[in-house]
């Protein structure tokens, strides 16, 4: 991966914990953490309001800057300012760079968040893998609790958790999540799920023999692919869970106790756009930790 971290940054609460989160991810990697401040392009009758805006936005991006570099000093923090579509900027600011961060709304009185528009178009088109990080996530919720029952940054770190298709590991994806989880000395938690039979969804009895032999199948399967991830990254403790059901259930419900969750995206040529996929789709809206999409082919 590239020794650079770019994250969006707008001045928003999204942005600053994006920024934070890029922040310690770039300490982690050994990294640089570039922002990225995008002006979108105003029409000329309102260029002299504009331009005062954007003073003052650039006045709020140099002393967030400031901010990062006194809290985080092992980390060599920039600023990039770019006038354009942010969408389009974003995704190709990232080009150079191994890892994108962004903020995204948190969803009121549910645990997951709000991806707009343009962290949806970011994510769609770039070849990058991107982060996507609530407003108001701080360090102490990626840790573990400490001996009081109240989470701490000095607290070891949640387990990283990958949601994997057996029928297609990726290899950029794995190694990803493995990393992640290596980083941060902790267990990488992978989660498979398999579809129920047909008799759930026509109401027929259960077979239980069947049930317990599909179930012995996927778990082998699974076993079968991290055998040699297990040997590459031995400091990392691996947990294997095949389950019945909807992939994007399981992962958000894991995500409650995790770190980071590992999602993939298959890159498609298509004439209408990059797409991001339903389960990948789902576990950004309903994850309660930050969510790393990994594009892969």
């Amino acid at each position: 991966m590239s020794r650079t971290v770019v994250a969006g940054y707008d001045g928003s609460a999204e942005s600053r914990a994006a920024a934070e989160w890029g922040a310690r991810e770039a300490r982690l990697l050994g990294a640089e953490l570039r922002l990225v401040s995008v002006r979108e392009p105003v029409p000329l009758s309102y260029a002299a309001l504009a331009e005062g805006r954007r003073d003052e936005t650039d006045q709020v991006a140099r002393a967030a800057v400031d901010g990062l570099r006194l809290r985080h000093p092992a980390v060599d923090v920039s600023l990039v300012r770019l006038s354009g579509r942010p969408g389009e900027l974003l995704a190709a600011a990232v080009d150079d760079a191994g890892l994108l961060v962004l903020g995204s709304r948190g969803l009121s009185g549910f645990g997951g968040f709000l991806v707009g528009s343009v962290g949806q178009a970011v994510v769609a088109r770039t070849r990058r893998p991107v982060v996507l990080v609530r407003a108001g996530e701080q360090a102490a919720d990626e840790h573990a609790h400490d001996p009081s029952g109240i989470p701490s940054a000095a607290a070891p770190y949640r387990p990283v958790v990958l949601g994997l298709d057996t029928e297609g590991p990726d290899t950029a994806l794995l190694t990803f999540a493995f990393e992640a989880a290596a980083r941060r000395d902790t267990a990488l938690r992978v989660l498979h799920s398999w579809p129920l039979p047909p008799y759930f969804a026509y109401g027929l009895p259960e077979d239980p023999e069947l049930d317990a032999r599909l179930a012995v199948d996927d778990a082998a399967a699974l076993s079968e692919i991290l055998g040699p991830w297990r040997r590459k990254f031995p400091s990392v403790v691996v947990r294997e869970e095949s389950r019945p059901g909807k992939p994007a259930a399981h992962l958000t419900e894991a995500s409650k106790d995790a770190s980071l969750v590992v999602v993939g995206r298959r890159v498609r040529s298509s004439p209408i756009g990059g797409r991001i996929g339903p389960v990948t789709h789902a576990v950004l809206h309903h994850s309660a930790a930050p969510v790393a999409v990994v594009p892969h082919d």
